[in-house]
């Protein structure tokens, strides 16, 4: 069975939505900055830290792309994806009975990362840790797999 993990962009995040080609600047980053680690530790350490490539499907151009892992064994593969939803809109009563729709609320923005059926135990550890530096990143809210979430943007 599939599982998802959502970073949502709330109130005091960096953003109010992101684009793929951000959310791949920024794994991009995460990878320079593992490069750097193994270069200080005369390790490659990026290799462990990042044991995928990225791919992109073109009929899923701008909607998601995926993460394919280097050892088989260890690691299949990581979907990722940006999206947004409007909210279900409150319903009041009025005076005589009658319902009025309230304003909508804005639209909602997340990115979403899926593991699939065939995804192994380490995708989902390699995954959790992406999805915490990117909605640290983005100081968001995110969302894991088991249901907990973190608040990573500063609350009152």
């Amino acid at each position: 069975m599939s599982m998802n993990a959502f970073i949502k962009f709330v109130e005091g995040s960096t953003t109010k939505q992101a684009t793929l080609e951000e959310v791949k600047e920024k794994l991009n980053h995460y990878i320079e900055m593992t490069k750097k680690t193994g270069e200080q530790l005369d390790w490659t350490y990026n290799n462990s830290a990042f044991p995928y490539t990225v791919h992109e499907k073109p009929e899923a151009k701008g909607q998601w792309f995926y993460l394919k892992g280097n050892d088989p064994k260890l690691y299949c593969c990581i979907l990722i994806g940006v999206g947004s939803k409007v909210p279900a809109v409150v319903q009041h009563a009025g005076e005589e009975g009658e319902t009025s729709a309230a304003s909508a609320p804005p639209e909602e923005h997340y990115i979403q990362v899926t593991l699939t059926d065939e995804s192994t135990h380490g995708d989902k550890g390699k995954a959790n840790e992406f999805c915490k530096y990117l909605a640290k990143e983005y100081k968001a809210e995110l969302h894991l797999f088991n249901g907990r979430v973190i608040y990573y943007n500063p609350r009152k």
